[in-house]
């Protein structure tokens, strides 16, 4: 999912083009001066938005809120309902409930008060806070100045039993006009909702649309669907087609007007329940990181949005090297149409990551794709979903890591390379540790053991790129419940904490006439 920033990148805009104008007119006639390089600065400001949690009234949900490094200057984070009027910079947030917005067939219902959520004062150490229930609402959050660049939320639910059953994790998102879930679902055992939360004043207004393995599903009820200012509507996917039950879908949100944030809530009636986020980009190439090494099952969801086909290549990126698995060595995805395929046996015990690229290098088409991946047998598994993550340009975060439980998985597709591995200080205490890893050239490095120590409370895990190729992570965050091996696997997305403003300086000579 992209990280919005488009202040900053409109303020970047127009000062080249003011520059670049007066280059050209210099009333003297000398030559323009030679254009320096852009400087990088740090955002100024950070947006993100969380959805409803649960509506089981057994929910257990976890805030961590945390800003990674010191930048010298101050700032807040802090989240408040998507009723709430917290101001951007201010110390302390307010939550409030808010209304829940009308869907297509659906009715208008509120939700009470709950506690304010996490707030960040300093960056460095993670906050956190609890919201139990069917209570808790959707979150909009915005960190302003020293702690805007890297703010990252965390939302963890556990749902000990019913039909939501299960560990649902997600990195709370931000803003944007565009996203892709491949591995949907209208199946009958399956309740999948995606979820549109406003954050802005005014209304915004969504279409979404849905690609089964025929082509797109019929409906009237998929355009122009109204969320309005700070509000957050769940859409459930079944109620927006007519059509017999799909096993394997995409769903495309875009925007009309307005901004939203999205995810989809996915829940198998035995498999458990996570968030589906959003999968990169379409691209020619993707990685799908993070593979837990006891998969019992995992089931590859793709989708070319193109005019051409996709002939893909699987390959699995494991610990110790590349390998074709022989399940599937290929799929081919057809224009316009969601393709799937299982791999049984896939991991053979190693945390592996997915890498598929055309199988002709010639002839690359844009795909989106996503993993369903089971933990577990019979009665006692659990689901969660990995989508296509591009590579950590910078720097990453996630947080909600725990003393036992958390591993994180690094890709390196093409080249070697090397990162830093910062463990912070927990949310009760603890002493930050840090380490460099090397991640060897088309294999995947499973990281365990950085843990900050005299650790209290949950703790914030920063990926840095230092030299060598690409590298694709994620985090998987495992909770056993009731002898269910509940997970859910968070993709690291690059924070994008940085943006290029190009150097200009006042020069009222290109006023003289």
């Amino acid at each position: 999912m992209k990280r919005t920033t488009l202040s900053l990148i409109a303020v970047a805009t127009a000062l080249a083009a003011v520059t670049g104008f007066a280059a050209l007119t210099a009333p003297d006639g000398s030559a323009a001066p030679e254009a320096k390089a852009p400087a990088t600065l740090p955002v100024e400001r950070s947006s993100l938005l969380c959805p409803a949690p649960s509506s089981s009234e057994l929910a257990e949900t976890d805030y961590t809120s945390y800003t990674p490094g010191a930048t010298g200057r101050s700032g807040s984070a802090s989240g408040s309902g998507t009723s709430g009027t917290g101001a951007a910079a201010a110390a302390k947030a307010e939550l409030k409930a808010a209304p829940t917005a009308a869907t297509p067939g659906g009715t208008t219902a509120k939700k009470p008060g709950a506690k304010a959520p996490a707030t960040v004062t300093q960056p460095g150490k993670p906050v956190s806070a609890e919201a139990n229930g069917a209570a808790a609402p959707a979150l909009t959050g915005s960190a302003t100045g020293g702690l805007a660049p890297g703010w990252t939320v965390q939302q963890t639910t556990v749902v000990p039993a019913g039909g939501a059953r299960g560990l649902l994790g997600v990195t709370c998102g931000a803003p944007d006009t565009d996203f892709w879930f491949p591995a949907a679902s209208t199946a009958k055992e399956r309740g999948d909702y995606v979820h549109l939360t406003n954050p802005d004043d005014s209304a915004a207004v969504a279409d979404i649309e849905l690609y089964g393995p025929e082509g797109e599903l019929k409906s009237q009820l998929t355009e122009g669907i109204p969320v309005p200012a700070h509000s957050s509507v769940p859409v459930l996917l079944s109620t927006l087609t007519g059509q017999a039950p799909t096993a394997d879908l995409t769903v495309h949100v875009t925007t009309r007007s307005g901004r939203v944030g999205a995810v989809v809530g996915a829940a198998d009636d035995k498999l458990g329940s996570d968030w589906l986020p959003a999968s990169a980009d379409p691209a020619g190439t993707a990685v799908l990181p993070g593979i837990p090494a006891d998969a019992t099952s995992v089931r590859l969801v793709a989708y070319a949005p193109g005019e051409n086909d996709a002939e893909l290549k699987i390959q699995l990126v494991s610990e110790t090297g590349t390998i074709v698995p022989a399940a599937a060595q290929s799929l081919h995805v057809k224009s316009g149409m969601t393709a799937a395929v299982d791999l049984p046996d896939l991991t053979r015990g190693e945390t592996g990551s997915l890498l598929l690229s055309p199988s002709d290098p010639k002839k690359s088409t844009p795909f989106v794709a996503a993993l369903r991946v089971t933990r577990g047998k019979g009665d006692k598994q659990e689901v969660a979903f990995i989508p296509a993550t591009a590579a950590i340009d910078s720097r990453a975060t996630v947080a909600d890591n725990r003393a036992a439980g958390s591993t994180l998985a690094l890709t390196a597709p093409g080249e070697t390379a090397q990162v830093k591995v910062t463990a912070s200080a927990g949310t009760g205490g603890g002493t930050p540790v840090s380490r460099t890893v090397t991640v060897k050239a088309g294999t995947t490095t499973k990281v365990t053991d950085v843990v900050p120590a005299g650790l209290k409370g949950s703790y914030a895990l920063t990926v840095e790129r230092i030299s060598g190729g690409p590298v694709h992570a994620s985090r998987l965050l495992a909770v056993p419940e009731g002898g269910i091996p509940m997970f859910t696997v968070q993709p690291l997305v690059d924070d994008r904490g940085t943006v290029k403003v190009p150097t200009a300086k006042q020069d009222l000579s290109v006023l003289d006439d």
